[in-house]
């Protein structure tokens, strides 16, 4: 029976081009296929495909950011979408595009981008450095980070770091973790997050406790007046005072609201952090954000968490894939709220590092470039792909874009000045 020809556009993820037969789901038997899967099956999934399609994925959530890490293409898709993509088909995966199609190229495989590795440093055409960084959650992606010329590790998510036997972590734990984790980044930086705890990664050792892991509940600092999570974060300080004494360390205080709560969490973890220690605040929040020029004189450094700061700007659940459009990395209110934020801290942008999914996805990096931001921490496998990004841009055209950006009323307009699809883009529900 003949093959329908099929082009589909996505929602671009991970970039990368690789084309095969398309499976649904399964655990075996997928080294060579292009797995179609939702967001929730990736726990099921013990090999690693050629490439991804998620169904309906939230592209913020902490689930899907595990597909950014693996550094396998992937696309997101919609239902309808999905239901044209039969078993077995062979098709096109382009998860920098986005594009997904029956026509392939007459090659036995797909052209490979040459992405060499560089040195650390990178720059735009016309000389501004950059500073790019890594988020890891385990010591392998560490490694991996400095392979890939990482300028340092910006965020190590230590939630992510627990005992197999699901005991509460104590410092001797963590000296281990952590210190595997530097080690393998070494010679570079190490920027540890405290323990921060979400709806979808509340480690075995954590009580049940109502609104927990919340965008609206307890999380980050919230939860530190509660046992275990208290002591936990203790055990994580005192391993960090042992570990400083041989590696280059910073540590973040996590889901920070107001001065006062700043002020506050930063007194206590100086009581049991050596002053030698840069301390850092995670802004994540619009309150935070609109707070910004009064924190620095409380921390070394600002890292803005772009996952959490958009669900909470949106009131969206990032986590929820239905809700996944109000997340709109292309609205032009968000950018408007990113130059308010960068106006507001202009004298002290080299002191802000953005983290999260939104500087990795396409189009994204130059505006933020041009609205003033230079040093990103993200996924280790995407580092290649932004540093292209960053040596092809000029910082004038970027401040030019960022501006009309700025200055659009709508997201269809933005998706045009970037030259990405606007078809079918519909950032929010219909009846």
């Amino acid at each position: 029976m003949k093959q329908h020809h099929i082009d589909i556009i996505g929602m671009p993820y991970v970039p990368g081009v690789t084309q095969g037969a398309i499976q649904h789901g399964g655990e075996t038997n997928i080294a060579n296929r292009i797995l179609i899967l939702q967001q929730q099956d990736i726990d099921t999934i013990f090999e690693q495909p050629i490439g991804f399609v998620v169904v309906e994925g939230a592209p913020f959530s902490h689930t899907m950011i595990r597909f950014m890490s693996m550094g396998i293409p992937t696309v997101i898709i919609s239902e309808e979408q999905a239901e044209l993509l039969q078993e077995g088909m062979t098709i096109l995966l382009n998860g920098t595009s986005g594009h997904i199609s029956t026509k392939i190229p007459d090659i036995t495989q797909p052209e490979s981008e040459s992405l060499p590795i560089s040195d650390h440093l990178v720059t735009t055409t016309d000389g501004v450095a950059v500073s790019m960084r890594a988020s890891v959650r385990n010591h392998e992606a560490a490694q991996r980070s400095r392979l890939e010329g990482a300028e340092a590790i910006g965020l190590v998510r230590s939630e992510f770091l627990n005992p197999d036997d699901g005991s509460v972590p104590d410092s001797a734990f963590y000296v281990h973790a952590f210190g595997q984790i530097c080690e393998a980044a070494a010679p570079l930086p190490v920027t540890i997050r405290l323990l921060d705890v979400a709806a979808d990664k509340i480690p075995a050792w954590m009580p049940a406790l109502d609104s927990a892991g919340g965008t609206l509940g307890l999380q980050g600092v919230r939860l530190y007046g509660i046992e275990p999570m208290g002591s936990v974060c203790q055990a994580q300080l005192a391993a960090i005072n042992r570990l400083s004494e041989r590696y280059a360390i910073r540590v973040l205080i996590p889901y920070l609201v107001r001065h006062e709560e700043l002020c506050y969490w930063k007194g206590f973890i100086r009581q049991h952090l050596s002053e030698s220690i840069p301390l850092g605040a995670m802004v994540e929040t619009p309150a935070s954000a609109l707070d910004l020029a009064n924190w620095f004189d409380q921390v070394d450094f600002i890292a803005i968490g772009c996952n959490d700061l958009m669900q909470c700007l949106f009131a969206a659940d990032r986590d929820r894939g239905e809700l996944r459009d109000y997340l709109d990395p292309y609205a032009p209110l968000l950018w408007r709220f990113m130059q308010q934020i960068a106006i507001s801290a202009v004298a002290q942008l080299e002191r802000i590092q953005l983290c999260g999914v939104l500087a990795q996805l396409p189009g994204v990096l130059p505006i933020l470039l041009g609205l003033g931001y230079r040093a990103f921490s993200v996924e280790a496998t995407l580092l290649p792909y932004l540093r292209q990004t960053i040596t092809t841009t000029h910082i004038s055209e970027a401040q030019r874009l960022a501006q009309q950006i700025c200055a659009a009323s709508e997201s269809r307009e933005v998706l045009a000045l970037l030259g990405l699809d606007t078809g079918s883009y519909q950032p929010f529900l219909m009846p």
